[in-house]
């Protein structure tokens, strides 16, 4: 999908048959992330070293232009449960479902990376949690950006601030009127 000057390239495949997306909705809530969400100083033990480079900057110059999360071309890919499972198996060696993986990018070849989200795990999770379906997949989205940025969830001290990002991610959203909307139609 084509962005505005300045602004990343953003690619989104929906290959869940029975998903409905606004595609420019979701590209104006990332591009309002990569130019609008901060790191905060408790982030910093969360984050890899790349990740903590850009936050020490961003911190150090509130009012940079330094983008949380790596500069480059951006792909989200909204899946199934067993195609997501697959890619789990086939790049971690875990052949279970799971929400979202991340593939980081090569900013040497303009390229931030890669999101695939699982649009059948946000509807089971949303459904068992009464929340909003919508809102979970955008999750979804979030962290994976969030990976990018240089978040690591691995430990439970670590998975905290990250949800905590993620909720910071959401509200900032969420006050801009930028939640994108995600409907998935019945089997």
């Amino acid at each position: 999908m084509s962005s505005a000057p300045g602004m990343r390239e953003i690619s989104i495949t929906n290959r869940h048959p029975r998903l409905r997306l606004d595609r420019r909705a979701l590209v104006r809530a990332i591009h309002h992330l990569d130019a609008h969400f901060r790191f905060t100083p408790t982030d910093l033990p969360t984050l890899n070293l790349a990740g903590r480079r850009r936050a020490k900057s961003q911190i150090a110059n509130p009012k940079s232009q330094i983008c949380s999360a790596p500069p480059g071309e951006l792909s989200v890919s909204f899946l199934t449960d067993p195609a997501l499972a697959k890619l789990h198996a086939d790049y971690l060696d875990d052949p279970t479902t799971t929400d979202v993986i991340t593939f980081e990018g090569d900013e040497t070849m303009d390229h931030a990376g890669d999101i695939c989200v699982s649009a059948d795990t946000a509807l089971a999770y949303s459904t068992r949690h009464d929340k909003p379906f919508a809102e979970e997949l955008l999750r979804y989205v979030i962290h994976g950006w969030l990976h990018l940025a240089g978040y690591d969830d691995l430990e439970p001290r670590k998975k905290r601030r990250m949800r905590a990002a993620e909720d910071r991610a959401l509200k900032l959203l969420r006050a801009a009127h930028l939640l994108p909307d995600f409907t998935l139609k019945s089997a």
